[in-house]
């Protein structure tokens, strides 16, 4: 393709190599649609620019001039935008984050179902596995108890490795975790164990309230909300997400009743976190009271996991 333009910056071999594997538009048959970088630019510049109102051509070309200087857009959007002929079930969206897992099989099977069909369509996405009940809870409906989230996450992880992600690359999962959770160690120590939840990032929703604890040498409940008719030594009401108020007890503020599972020293649990990070760089922090108060939206949702990129190592 010949064209007027001169791109300012020069592609290095290794560039035009991830260009050609990740984000060069082929057919069925993997014959190049895009014949050189400027066609991809071309097709992506034509896309943004058709949900212009008026003047789409002149968006077009501001459009394509911004990527020859050098403004890359999201992967997503270089693989699939303009690709509707060949690409039809495919997304612009880099990243996506969960519905709130139904503490439930169903819930957690149709939530698995639903990130199958979103890695299918190329993006990543991210859940908080701390809405499911800890391992060795009882499940009424089956008269038994629980594994626990952590086996589910295997579920989700093997999931993610068999379903091809749309545009050549892995399939990205972000698994977040409540501190207060009882199998919160469970998460910690998950990656010890060799190839498991290798396709998911993971961190801990990590609270003013336990960085609190830790800097006073505090003790740490380890809760999970308890369904109506439950019964436990000890409870507390605090916030956690749920699907049905009406299978819970909710006070006037809106916090749940919860079973108290255990409780440790909250420098404890931060010196296992610590030893884990150093280890194996895992599990990051979300700073979660911090995200959900700069949130534009905080009128209206609450925050409680990320997309795989959204994987955060932060102190206080």
């Amino acid at each position: 393709m010949s064209s007027k333009h001169t791109s300012t910056i020069p592609f290095q071999p290794a560039s035009l190599e991830t260009w050609d594997s990740k984000y060069r538009l082929k057919d069925v048959d993997g014959t190049p649609i895009d014949q050189d970088i400027e066609d991809t630019y071309r097709r992506v510049a034509r896309k943004l620019a058709s949900v212009e109102p008026t003047n789409q051509a002149e968006w077009e070309e501001k459009f394509f001039e911004a990527m020859m200087a050098g403004a890359i857009p999201a992967g997503r959007i270089t693989s699939n935008a303009g690709a509707d002929e060949y690409k039809r079930a495919v997304s612009a969206i880099n990243c996506t984050v969960s519905m709130t897992i139904p503490d439930s099989m169903d819930g957690i099977m149709f939530a698995a179902h639903q990130a199958a069909l979103t890695l299918k369509a190329g993006c990543g996405i991210g859940y908080d596995f701390s809405t499911i009940r800890p391992a060795g809870a009882h499940v009424y409906g089956a008269g038994a108890s629980t594994n626990g989230p952590i086996p589910f996450m295997d579920i989700y992880d093997k999931m993610c490795f068999t379903v091809s992600s749309a545009g050549g690359r892995r399939g990205a999962q972000m698994g977040t975790f409540d501190v207060r959770h009882p199998d919160v160690e469970l998460f910690i120590k998950a990656k010890r164990e060799d190839g498991r939840l290798r396709q998911f990032n993971l961190s801990l929703l990590i609270t003013d309230e336990f960085i609190q604890a830790v800097e006073n040498d505090a003790d740490w409940k380890l809760i999970f909300p308890m369904r109506n008719g439950e019964t436990a030594k000890e409870t507390v009401y605090a916030f956690w997400p749920i699907n049905d108020d009406k299978e819970y007890t909710v006070d006037k503020d809106g916090r749940v009743l919860c079973a108290v599972y255990k409780t440790i020293k909250a420098k404890y649990l931060w010196d296992l976190i610590m030893k884990s990070t150093y280890d194996f760089a895992e599990p990051g922090f979300i700073l979660i009271d911090r995200v959900n108060e700069m949130n534009n939206n905080w009128w209206c949702e609450n925050i409680r996991a990320t997309n795989p990129c959204g994987k955060v190592f932060a102190s206080r």
